[in-house]
């Protein structure tokens, strides 16, 4: 597998048991602390193996800094970050390579495996599935807030739970469902990346806004006007293809959220609604772990995302 239908990782198969996944991310900060930095942008990363149903196996740390201007100290506090999250995961770093830069920038190249039979794929939803969202949105929003310096201490702790969060509990889970589709919620946002399963499946998704699960504060920093420039491009890019539908019916607020620009969101999945229910109550039950059903796959329109 490659990047055929914009899949969250690359997949080689080694023999008829085993295939490997393979995946990059990298991005500067999105938080001032430097060790929720890199938790964060580990979590990001390691997704794309779990996005895929794999197990990340071994890591390459990728790391931009600026030696002249920065103390070293906040580079192993980055470090330090990555390397909790790569051990939650139960894989191992083996390396990894750093440049002088003139701004911090960091991420992880993962390897992971997988059966060849149980890879999950961004494609492959079918009509009467419903669609399950394990993380709240408006991560981009509020991180964006954060650099304004106009967000509360409280909503700065939710946000940064969220994003260092392991999808690790949810693709283990879905070992015991048949999902039918699956990806991950990063930079193109909730509606971007709905778009590239709704497309690579062949069908139309209906997203009810009013289940979608939201960060605190998102929705009235999103009626000041705090909007990051990727969630602008996210809703340009899918308006102009004509992609989406929204009622009018839906606050403007609301719609940037659905369109925000995330870094390590959840999981979305496309299930049959007995699966769809039985997951979602199982994952509820985990601590920490929250997840709703916010819609429903209907066949091919020319429309690919109805917003209600």
């Amino acid at each position: 597998m490659g990047h055929e239908t914009s899949d969250d990782g690359g997949v080689v198969r080694l023999n008829k048991d085993l295939a490997i996944v393979q995946t990059a991310d990298y991005f500067t900060p999105v938080v001032d602390d430097p060790y929720a930095f890199g938790q964060i942008a580990a979590a990001n990363a390691l997704s794309d193996v779990y996005a895929m149903g794999g197990k990340p196996v071994s890591v390459l740390n990728l790391a931009g800094f600026p030696v002249k201007k920065l103390s070293p100290d906040i580079l192993s506090e980055i470090l330090a970050g990555s390397q909790s999250k790569v051990k939650e995961a139960g894989a191992v770093v083996a390396g990894g390579h750093s440049i002088d830069d003139s701004e911090p920038k960091f991420g992880l190249s993962v390897t992971g495996t997988v059966h060849p039979e149980r890879i999950f794929r961004n494609r492959g939803a079918r009509p009467g599935d419903l669609l399950v969202l394990t993380k709240p949105v408006g991560g981009g929003i509020i991180t964006t807030g954060i650099k304004k310096d106009i967000v509360t201490g409280a909503q700065i702790e939710e946000v940064i739970s969220v994003m260092a969060r392991l999808n690790k509990q949810a693709c283990e889970l879905l070992e015991d469902f048949t999902p039918h589709a699956v990806t991950d919620i990063t930079g193109f946002g909730l509606l971007g990346h709905a778009y590239e399963m709704a497309q690579a499946s062949s069908v139309t998704f209906e997203i009810h806004s009013d289940a979608v699960p939201v960060l605190s504060g998102a929705e009235k920093l999103a009626e000041k006007g705090v909007i990051p420039g990727g969630t602008k491009a996210n809703r340009k890019w899918l308006e102009d293809m004509q992609a989406v539908s929204v009622s009018n019916t839906v606050p403007e607020a609301v719609q940037w959220i659905l369109f925000d620009a995330m870094t390590s969101g959840g999981l979305l999945i496309s299930l049959s609604p007995e699966e769809a229910r039985s997951f979602e109550e199982a994952f509820n039950k985990l601590p920490g772990c929250e997840c709703s059903i916010i819609g429903t796959v209907k066949k091919d329109s020319e429309t690919k995302l109805n917003v209600l």
